[in-house]
């Protein structure tokens, strides 16, 4: 398992797993445009040149809002997400980033799950912030900085 940063070139993969995971994907256009931004940072899990999952976050300054991770359906369960998830959160520290914010849906108890484990905090809820009108759960974690 090797994990990356993306190449333009895995944008085609990177959205095509966007629809497979989320009810409400990011457009590739969208997936572009975050792609070429300075302040994003991005990582993708791939194996024997196949893509497996992926993550961004987009990090203007000291804090930075995780994006997305997704991992393929039929990878699940292997640990992938959790290195998607590190992996970020290194590059996020050495380029200055003090804490990652992010929004899970409440119904999501793997991601939760995932993210508890990790260090991140519950802080509070967006009642209906999806789309669908789902809450989202907004977590916290603070970096280590050395």
């Amino acid at each position: 398992m090797q994990y990356r940063k993306w190449a333009y070139e895995d944008i085609l993969a990177v959205a095509a797993l966007e629809k497979e995971c989320f009810r409400d994907p990011w457009s590739y256009r969208m997936l572009a445009d975050s792609f070429f931004s300075d302040s994003t940072i991005t990582v993708l899990a791939e194996e024997d040149g196949k893509v497996l999952g992926y993550g961004f976050l987009i990090a203007p300054g000291e804090d930075a809002d995780l994006a997305n991770i997704a991992v393929g359906t039929e990878y699940r369960r292997r640990g992938i997400a959790q290195g998607i998830l590190q992996s970020l959160e290194k590059r996020a520290a050495s380029t200055g980033v003090r804490r990652i914010f992010l929004e899970v849906r409440v119904s999501n108890a793997p991601a939760m799950s995932l993210y508890l484990k990790e260090g991140y905090v519950g802080r509070y809820v967006r009642p209906r912030y999806y789309g669908d009108g789902e809450d989202a759960l907004v977590m916290e974690k603070l970096l280590p900085q050395g």
